[in-house]
């Protein structure tokens, strides 16, 4: 019986290649990336001095990265599914496992994950929280600015609210950039570069898989 990372059994095997991640999820990754780094540039760039125009290029980045993080939950919800993301039993026993090996400095016989590891399942979830604070957030700040399609309104909320969500939109900014800086990290590390190169091209291949993966767990289509 397969566990809870048993999920996209719908992914294909062909030329010695297991395909990963398909095109649209790399496409928002890399845009949902191209919008973060905008928006952190912009945010703390001219806290450091680098004067420029950045008002209009953050808030329109973010509204970029809400059209797309609403299209993968919508995506996500109704075609995708949550299995590959959640965190299940066998997580917790992946954990365990890892902890005892640390503790015994013996990696050998460790569990091998689904698609995603406990790692990955973890940093995606931080990112999911981190993201959807400062967009929400940032979102509500809208009223404070004028736009083409509305002017400012900085008494549409209480002093108070306002201070909590100024608060809250600076430190996921803050977390934003610590875990930006450790994603790209391990991204370049030379035993994780597979992961990269799939989100590049979408593919791993099958000797990968094998290595990487239990098959039981992330079940492909040959």
């Amino acid at each position: 019986m397969t566990d809870s990372s048993a999920a996209n059994t719908g992914a294909t095997t062909a030329a010695g290649k297991v395909v990963r991640h398909v095109g649209v999820d790399r496409l928002f990754h890399w845009l949902s990336a191209a919008c973060v780094l905008i928006l952190l540039a912009t945010a703390f760039l001219p806290i450091l001095g680098v004067e420029f125009g950045w008002v209009t290029i953050h808030w329109m980045t973010g509204l970029v990265l809400m059209a797309a993080v609403l299209f993968h939950i919508v995506r996500v919800l109704f075609w995708r599914g949550l299995r590959s993301m959640w965190m299940g039993s066998a997580d917790v026993r992946d954990v365990v496992a890892v902890v005892t090996a640390t503790l015994r400095r013996d990696a050998s016989g460790l569990p091998k994950p689904g698609k995603y590891s406990v790692a990955q399942k973890f940093i995606h979830h931080a990112f999911a929280v981190v993201v959807l604070t400062t967009l929400v957030t940032g979102g509500m700040m809208l009223a404070r600015i004028d736009t083409p399609w509305w002017q400012r309104n900085p008494y549409l909320l209480p002093d108070a609210v306002w201070g909590v969500t100024y608060v809250l939109h600076g430190l996921a900014a803050l977390l934003l950039i610590t875990m930006v800086m450790m994603h790209i990290y391990f991204a370049l590390r030379p035993e994780k570069r597979l992961f990269l190169r799939a989100m590049i091209r979408g593919w791993i291949t099958r000797e990968e898989f094998a290595e990487h993966h239990d098959s039981r767990r992330w079940q492909v289509d040959r």
